[in-house]
Protein backbone atom coordinates (compact mmCIF):
# COMPACT_ATOMS: atom_id res chain seq x y z
CA UNK A 1 0.00 0.00 0.00
CA UNK A 2 0.92 3.72 -1.11
CA UNK A 3 -0.31 6.09 1.24
CA UNK A 4 -1.95 9.06 -0.62
CA UNK A 5 -0.66 12.67 -0.20
CA UNK A 6 -3.40 14.84 1.31
CA UNK A 7 -5.95 16.75 -0.50
CA UNK A 8 -5.88 20.40 -1.75
CA UNK A 9 -8.97 22.34 -3.65
CA UNK A 10 -8.29 25.77 -4.80
CA UNK A 11 -7.35 28.48 -2.81
CA UNK A 12 -11.04 30.22 -1.86
CA UNK A 13 -11.38 33.71 -3.01
CA UNK A 14 -11.60 35.35 0.41
CA UNK A 15 -8.21 33.01 1.38
CA UNK A 16 -6.53 33.94 -1.55
CA UNK A 17 -2.92 35.84 -1.90
CA UNK A 18 -0.09 36.90 -4.58
CA UNK A 19 2.16 34.43 -5.22
CA UNK A 20 4.58 36.73 -6.81
CA UNK A 21 4.83 38.15 -3.77
CA UNK A 22 5.46 35.59 -1.04
CA UNK A 23 7.78 33.90 -3.46
CA UNK A 24 9.94 37.53 -3.94
CA UNK A 25 10.10 37.18 0.05
CA UNK A 26 10.86 33.17 0.49
CA UNK A 27 13.39 32.90 -2.58
CA UNK A 28 15.78 35.25 -0.44
CA UNK A 29 15.38 33.16 2.79
CA UNK A 30 15.50 29.81 1.14
CA UNK A 31 17.92 28.66 -1.52
CA UNK A 32 17.15 26.78 -4.64
CA UNK A 33 13.27 27.85 -5.23
CA UNK A 34 14.36 29.54 -8.90
CA UNK A 35 12.88 32.91 -10.37
CA UNK A 36 8.75 31.07 -10.80
CA UNK A 37 6.43 31.28 -8.13
CA UNK A 38 4.73 28.38 -6.64
CA UNK A 39 1.44 27.30 -7.56
CA UNK A 40 -1.13 27.73 -4.57
CA UNK A 41 -3.73 25.50 -3.71
CA UNK A 42 -5.48 25.24 -0.11
CA UNK A 43 -6.28 22.46 2.34
CA UNK A 44 -9.57 22.55 3.29
CA UNK A 45 -9.80 21.19 6.64
CA UNK A 46 -8.36 23.90 8.26
CA UNK A 47 -11.30 26.09 10.06
CA UNK A 48 -8.44 28.41 12.31
CA UNK A 49 -5.37 29.04 10.77
CA UNK A 50 -5.20 28.57 7.09
CA UNK A 51 -3.02 25.88 5.71
CA UNK A 52 -1.54 26.04 1.60
CA UNK A 53 -0.16 24.02 -0.75
CA UNK A 54 3.39 25.86 -2.59
CA UNK A 55 4.39 23.49 -5.46
CA UNK A 56 7.69 24.34 -7.15
CA UNK A 57 8.70 22.26 -10.02
CA UNK A 58 11.06 19.92 -7.65
CA UNK A 59 9.78 20.98 -3.86
CA UNK A 60 6.72 21.09 -2.12
CA UNK A 61 6.56 23.65 0.98
CA UNK A 62 3.71 24.75 3.19
CA UNK A 63 2.47 27.98 4.16
CA UNK A 64 0.47 28.84 7.12
CA UNK A 65 -0.98 31.58 8.30
CA UNK A 66 -4.36 33.11 10.16
CA UNK A 67 -7.52 34.02 8.72
CA UNK A 68 -8.10 37.51 7.50
CA UNK A 69 -9.01 39.86 10.38
CA UNK A 70 -7.04 38.25 12.60
CA UNK A 71 -4.39 39.47 14.66
CA UNK A 72 -1.11 37.79 16.56
CA UNK A 73 -3.03 36.68 19.55
CA UNK A 74 -3.80 33.19 21.32
CA UNK A 75 -4.24 30.43 18.62
CA UNK A 76 -3.26 32.93 15.45
CA UNK A 77 -0.02 33.77 16.81
CA UNK A 78 2.14 32.64 13.73
CA UNK A 79 5.57 33.37 15.53
CA UNK A 80 5.11 31.62 18.54
CA UNK A 81 3.70 28.21 16.35
CA UNK A 82 6.71 29.01 14.37
CA UNK A 83 9.60 29.04 17.38
CA UNK A 84 7.49 26.17 19.18
CA UNK A 85 7.93 23.80 16.50
CA UNK A 86 11.49 25.15 15.57
CA UNK A 87 12.37 24.08 19.32
CA UNK A 88 10.70 21.08 19.38
CA UNK A 89 12.41 18.93 16.25
CA UNK A 90 15.91 18.77 17.79
CA UNK A 91 13.85 16.38 20.56
CA UNK A 92 10.55 15.15 19.34
CA UNK A 93 11.73 14.56 15.53
CA UNK A 94 7.98 14.05 14.73
CA UNK A 95 7.80 17.81 13.47
CA UNK A 96 7.57 19.44 10.40
CA UNK A 97 11.24 21.40 9.68
CA UNK A 98 10.20 25.09 9.77
CA UNK A 99 11.92 27.64 7.06
CA UNK A 100 10.86 30.85 7.66
CA UNK A 101 9.00 33.24 9.30
CA UNK A 102 7.50 36.60 8.15
CA UNK A 103 6.02 39.51 10.57
CA UNK A 104 6.17 41.88 7.46
CA UNK A 105 2.27 42.60 6.52
CA UNK A 106 3.76 44.17 3.30
CA UNK A 107 4.28 40.47 2.09
CA UNK A 108 0.57 38.77 2.77
CA UNK A 109 -0.94 41.37 4.82
CA UNK A 110 -0.16 39.76 8.05
CA UNK A 111 2.15 37.09 10.04
CA UNK A 112 3.36 33.79 8.04
CA UNK A 113 5.52 31.35 8.58
CA UNK A 114 6.54 28.37 5.98
CA UNK A 115 7.37 24.69 6.26
CA UNK A 116 8.58 21.74 4.25
CA UNK A 117 5.77 19.45 3.37
CA UNK A 118 5.36 16.15 5.33
CA UNK A 119 4.64 13.28 3.02
CA UNK A 120 2.14 10.62 4.16
CA UNK A 121 -1.16 9.57 5.21
CA UNK A 122 -3.58 11.29 7.32
CA UNK A 123 -6.84 9.89 8.19
CA UNK A 124 -9.97 12.21 7.73
CA UNK A 125 -13.69 11.00 8.36
CA UNK A 126 -13.26 7.56 6.78
CA UNK A 127 -10.62 5.39 5.89
CA UNK A 128 -9.41 5.82 2.34
CA UNK A 129 -10.16 3.58 -0.49
CA UNK A 130 -7.46 1.07 -0.32
CA UNK A 131 -6.33 0.86 2.71
CA UNK A 132 -6.89 -2.18 4.97
CA UNK A 133 -7.14 -1.84 8.11
CA UNK A 134 -8.10 -5.17 10.34
CA UNK A 135 -9.54 -5.08 13.35
CA UNK A 136 -5.81 -5.57 14.91
CA UNK A 137 -4.50 -3.17 12.60
CA UNK A 138 -7.09 -0.28 14.27
CA UNK A 139 -5.94 -1.35 17.74
CA UNK A 140 -1.99 -1.08 16.85
CA UNK A 141 -2.85 2.07 15.28
CA UNK A 142 -4.06 3.08 18.38
CA UNK A 143 -1.44 2.32 20.66
CA UNK A 144 0.83 4.12 18.58
CA UNK A 145 -1.45 6.69 19.21
CA UNK A 146 -1.44 6.87 22.70
CA UNK A 147 2.43 6.08 22.90
CA UNK A 148 2.86 9.37 20.86
CA UNK A 149 1.50 11.36 23.21
CA UNK A 150 2.98 10.23 26.03
CA UNK A 151 5.99 10.68 24.44
CA UNK A 152 4.95 13.88 23.54
CA UNK A 153 4.17 14.79 27.52
CA UNK A 154 7.49 13.38 28.44
CA UNK A 155 9.64 15.84 26.28
CA UNK A 156 12.40 17.95 28.04
CA UNK A 157 10.69 21.73 27.35
CA UNK A 158 14.12 22.69 28.68
CA UNK A 159 16.43 21.09 26.21
CA UNK A 160 13.43 22.50 23.48
CA UNK A 161 14.28 26.03 24.40
CA UNK A 162 10.65 26.24 25.75
CA UNK A 163 10.25 26.38 29.51
CA UNK A 164 8.48 29.85 29.17
CA UNK A 165 6.01 28.97 26.64
CA UNK A 166 3.11 28.62 29.06
CA UNK A 167 2.27 29.83 32.76
CA UNK A 168 2.99 26.72 34.62
CA UNK A 169 0.98 26.01 37.76
CA UNK A 170 -2.45 27.15 37.83
CA UNK A 171 -3.22 25.60 34.47
CA UNK A 172 -6.69 24.28 35.34
CA UNK A 173 -8.13 27.03 36.60
CA UNK A 174 -6.66 29.09 33.62
CA UNK A 175 -8.07 26.80 31.10
CA UNK A 176 -11.75 26.68 32.86
CA UNK A 177 -12.05 30.59 33.18
CA UNK A 178 -10.47 31.31 30.02
CA UNK A 179 -12.49 28.46 27.83
CA UNK A 180 -15.37 30.22 29.97
CA UNK A 181 -14.94 33.38 29.10
CA UNK A 182 -14.33 32.55 25.26
CA UNK A 183 -17.69 31.14 24.72
CA UNK A 184 -19.29 34.72 26.50
CA UNK A 185 -17.93 36.38 23.97
CA UNK A 186 -18.46 34.35 20.82
CA UNK A 187 -22.05 33.23 21.91
CA UNK A 188 -24.67 33.63 19.22
CA UNK A 189 -29.02 34.18 20.21
CA UNK A 190 -29.23 30.94 18.67
CA UNK A 191 -27.03 28.44 21.40
CA UNK A 192 -27.81 28.05 25.17
CA UNK A 193 -25.92 29.85 27.70
CA UNK A 194 -24.39 26.84 29.09
CA UNK A 195 -24.21 28.67 32.78
CA UNK A 196 -24.58 25.25 34.43
CA UNK A 197 -21.52 23.43 32.75
CA UNK A 198 -19.39 26.36 33.37
CA UNK A 199 -20.15 26.70 37.08
CA UNK A 200 -19.72 23.10 37.34
CA UNK A 201 -15.92 23.26 35.98
CA UNK A 202 -15.54 25.85 38.33
CA UNK A 203 -16.38 23.86 41.42
CA UNK A 204 -15.10 20.82 40.26
CA UNK A 205 -10.99 21.45 39.21
CA UNK A 206 -8.81 18.41 40.29
CA UNK A 207 -5.27 18.90 41.84
CA UNK A 208 -2.94 19.24 38.71
CA UNK A 209 -1.07 16.24 37.96
CA UNK A 210 1.91 17.81 36.48
CA UNK A 211 2.62 20.12 33.96
CA UNK A 212 4.69 19.65 30.81
CA UNK A 213 4.75 20.27 26.93
CA UNK A 214 1.00 19.53 25.61
CA UNK A 215 0.19 19.95 22.17
CA UNK A 216 -3.75 21.21 22.52
CA UNK A 217 -5.06 20.08 19.69
CA UNK A 218 -3.80 15.89 19.20
CA UNK A 219 -5.95 14.20 17.10
CA UNK A 220 -5.56 11.61 14.35
CA UNK A 221 -5.98 13.78 11.78
CA UNK A 222 -3.28 16.13 13.01
CA UNK A 223 -0.86 12.93 12.82
CA UNK A 224 1.18 11.94 9.48
CA UNK A 225 1.43 8.37 9.19
CA UNK A 226 3.82 6.33 6.69
CA UNK A 227 3.00 3.06 4.57
CA UNK A 228 3.20 0.63 7.81
CA UNK A 229 1.12 3.26 9.04
CA UNK A 230 3.88 4.68 12.14
CA UNK A 231 3.51 8.24 13.29
CA UNK A 232 5.80 10.18 11.47
CA UNK A 233 4.53 13.62 11.86
CA UNK A 234 2.35 15.33 14.15
CA UNK A 235 1.30 18.57 12.76
CA UNK A 236 -0.90 22.08 14.00
CA UNK A 237 1.13 23.54 16.82
CA UNK A 238 -0.88 26.32 17.00
CA UNK A 239 -1.54 25.79 20.68
CA UNK A 240 0.80 23.90 22.25
CA UNK A 241 1.54 25.38 25.80
CA UNK A 242 2.65 23.98 28.98
CA UNK A 243 -0.10 22.08 31.36
CA UNK A 244 -1.54 19.54 32.93
CA UNK A 245 -1.50 16.51 30.39
CA UNK A 246 -4.93 15.08 31.50
CA UNK A 247 -6.13 18.52 30.45
CA UNK A 248 -4.98 17.30 26.85
CA UNK A 249 -6.45 13.92 27.30
CA UNK A 250 -9.88 15.25 27.78
CA UNK A 251 -9.47 17.27 24.92
CA UNK A 252 -8.48 14.70 22.44
CA UNK A 253 -11.39 12.64 23.52
CA UNK A 254 -13.72 14.85 22.88
CA UNK A 255 -13.15 14.49 19.04
CA UNK A 256 -13.09 10.47 19.60
CA UNK A 257 -16.50 9.29 18.15
CA UNK A 258 -16.79 5.55 18.70
CA UNK A 259 -19.22 3.31 17.17
CA UNK A 260 -22.10 2.85 20.03
CA UNK A 261 -22.31 6.79 20.21
CA UNK A 262 -25.20 8.37 19.66
CA UNK A 263 -26.07 9.31 15.69
CA UNK A 264 -25.37 13.54 16.90
CA UNK A 265 -22.64 12.81 17.83
CA UNK A 266 -21.56 10.36 15.24
CA UNK A 267 -22.82 12.96 12.33
CA UNK A 268 -19.67 15.14 14.27
CA UNK A 269 -17.04 12.25 13.37
CA UNK A 270 -13.91 13.55 11.51
CA UNK A 271 -11.96 10.52 11.89
CA UNK A 272 -12.50 6.58 11.31
CA UNK A 273 -12.20 6.08 15.03
CA UNK A 274 -15.29 3.99 14.67
CA UNK A 275 -13.96 0.83 12.66
CA UNK A 276 -13.90 -2.57 14.27
CA UNK A 277 -11.03 -2.47 16.37
CA UNK A 278 -10.70 1.12 17.22
CA UNK A 279 -10.12 1.70 20.88
CA UNK A 280 -12.70 3.19 22.96
CA UNK A 281 -12.52 6.27 25.24
CA UNK A 282 -12.33 4.20 28.25
CA UNK A 283 -9.22 1.80 26.50
CA UNK A 284 -7.57 5.06 25.38
CA UNK A 285 -7.75 6.47 28.79
CA UNK A 286 -6.71 3.23 30.15
CA UNK A 287 -3.50 2.56 28.09
CA UNK A 288 -2.40 6.32 28.88
CA UNK A 289 -2.44 5.55 32.35
CA UNK A 290 -0.43 2.34 32.08
CA UNK A 291 2.11 4.06 29.52
CA UNK A 292 2.49 7.18 31.30
CA UNK A 293 2.25 6.16 34.89
CA UNK A 294 -0.23 8.66 35.87
CA UNK A 295 -3.44 8.66 38.45
CA UNK A 296 -5.98 9.26 36.53
CA UNK A 297 -8.79 9.99 39.22
CA UNK A 298 -12.25 10.73 38.55
CA UNK A 299 -12.11 10.82 34.76
CA UNK A 300 -15.87 13.08 34.97
CA UNK A 301 -14.31 16.59 34.88
CA UNK A 302 -11.80 15.80 32.51
CA UNK A 303 -14.68 14.76 29.99
CA UNK A 304 -17.13 17.01 30.75
CA UNK A 305 -14.00 19.51 30.58
CA UNK A 306 -12.95 18.65 26.88
CA UNK A 307 -16.47 18.65 25.69
CA UNK A 308 -17.39 22.07 27.06
CA UNK A 309 -13.72 22.84 25.38
CA UNK A 310 -14.85 21.39 21.92
CA UNK A 311 -18.21 23.17 22.21
CA UNK A 312 -16.39 26.70 22.42
CA UNK A 313 -14.25 26.34 20.05
CA UNK A 314 -16.88 25.51 17.37
CA UNK A 315 -18.72 28.23 18.54
CA UNK A 316 -15.89 30.66 18.05
CA UNK A 317 -15.51 29.52 14.58
CA UNK A 318 -19.52 29.30 13.70
CA UNK A 319 -19.15 32.95 15.00
CA UNK A 320 -16.93 33.77 12.21
CA UNK A 321 -19.78 32.59 10.09
CA UNK A 322 -22.17 34.24 12.08
CA UNK A 323 -20.31 37.51 12.03
CA UNK A 324 -19.88 37.76 8.36
CA UNK A 325 -16.51 37.24 8.65
CA UNK A 326 -16.36 33.90 6.07
CA UNK A 327 -18.28 32.44 3.69
CA UNK A 328 -17.86 29.10 4.28
CA UNK A 329 -21.18 26.71 3.47
CA UNK A 330 -19.29 24.02 5.84
CA UNK A 331 -19.48 26.51 9.30
CA UNK A 332 -23.54 27.57 8.65
CA UNK A 333 -25.23 24.48 10.91
CA UNK A 334 -22.31 24.04 13.75
CA UNK A 335 -24.56 25.93 16.13
CA UNK A 336 -26.57 23.05 16.37
CA UNK A 337 -24.02 20.97 17.61
CA UNK A 338 -22.66 23.33 20.09
CA UNK A 339 -26.43 22.86 21.86
CA UNK A 340 -25.86 19.38 21.71
CA UNK A 341 -22.57 19.44 23.27
CA UNK A 342 -23.92 21.36 26.31
CA UNK A 343 -26.24 19.09 26.70
CA UNK A 344 -24.15 15.86 26.97
CA UNK A 345 -21.82 17.54 28.87
CA UNK A 346 -25.30 17.85 31.76
CA UNK A 347 -25.82 14.33 31.37
CA UNK A 348 -22.45 13.41 32.35
CA UNK A 349 -22.15 15.73 35.50
CA UNK A 350 -25.79 14.04 36.52
CA UNK A 351 -24.53 10.77 36.62
CA UNK A 352 -26.47 9.58 33.14
CA UNK A 353 -24.76 8.31 29.68
CA UNK A 354 -23.36 10.84 27.52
Amino acid sequence: MTVAADKTVEVRGEDSFDPAAVHAWLAGRVPGLGDVPPEVRQFPGGASNLTYLLTYPDRELILRRPPLGHKAASAHDMRREFRVQQGLRPVFPYVPEVLAFCDDETVLGGDFYVMERLEGLILRGDLPAGLDLPPEGARELCGKVVDRLVELHAVDVEAAGLTDLGKGAGYVERQVRGWSERFLKARTENVPDCAEVMAWLKDNQPTEVKICLIHNDYRLDNLVLDDALDIVGVLDWEMATLGDPLMELGSTLAYWVQDDDDDVMKLSRRQPTHVPGMYTREEFVRRYAERSGLEIGDWTFYEVYGLFRLAVVIQQIYYRYHAGQTTNPALKELWQFVGYLDGRCRRIIGGGTA
